[in-house]
């Protein structure tokens, strides 16, 4: 089974993630942020990754070093359940509506790490999450696993409906690059990624 678990701990956090990539998107998500547990348990749900993440961060400072190591160790432990990355779609892209708002995602896991994060947020807060830290999330999450990241929230009015579909639109497109392939080989013209 592909899965992996990864603990990490610093003075800012205590992070434990299991994620299993076959595992039907069962989440048990606790970040002790309301809105960013909804994300996760949405990037999970979505994915088909289950994922267990429990987090105990520093939230009397704000939310930053708890969103980012959060992304950190999702990272890893997606990066170190894929192993060498052979065998797999490997592309995925998704377009995904919430109401008035539309995101899209495309990705590649390629261990080439980069972000492309387009979209703005009208409000500072979504809850006690601070907007601004979805693309910190999504920095250190492509980082972390190898992935290059396309996400462009293209457009909404309401920041809870922009957030969520960046988030499930990228749910939808690792669903696909994780998906195995049926001869088991890289899909790369170097034989490896």
């Amino acid at each position: 089974m592909r899965e992996a678990q990864i603990t990490r701990t610093t003075r800012e956090t205590d992070i434990q993630v299991n994620v299993v990539l076959d595992g039907q998107g069962r989440a048990d998500i606790d970040t002790g942020i309301g809105f960013f547990d909804h994300m996760l348990t949405a990037l999970s749900v979505h994915s088909g990754i289950s994922m267990t993440i429990r987090v105990k961060g520093d939230l009397h400072v704000d939310g930053h070093h708890t969103v980012e190591d959060t992304g950190i160790v999702l990272g890893k432990a997606l990066g170190e359940a894929l192993g060498d990355k052979s065998g797999i779609t490997r592309y995925g892209s998704a377009f995904i509506p919430m109401d008035e708002a539309l995101s899209f995602c495309s990705l590649d896991i390629s261990n080439r790490p980069f972000l492309v994060f387009q979209g703005s947020f009208t409000n500072a807060m979504i809850g006690s999450f601070d907007a601004c830290l979805t693309e910190e999330f999504f920095r250190a999450f492509a980082f972390n696993a190898g992935i290059t990241l396309h996400v462009n929230m293209m457009y909404g009015s309401n920041d809870h409906h922009k957030c969520e579909a960046a988030f499930k639109a990228v749910a939808h497109a690792l669903k696909t690059a994780v998906t195995p392939l049926s001869d088991g080989k890289t899909l790369s013209t170097k034989g490896v990624l």
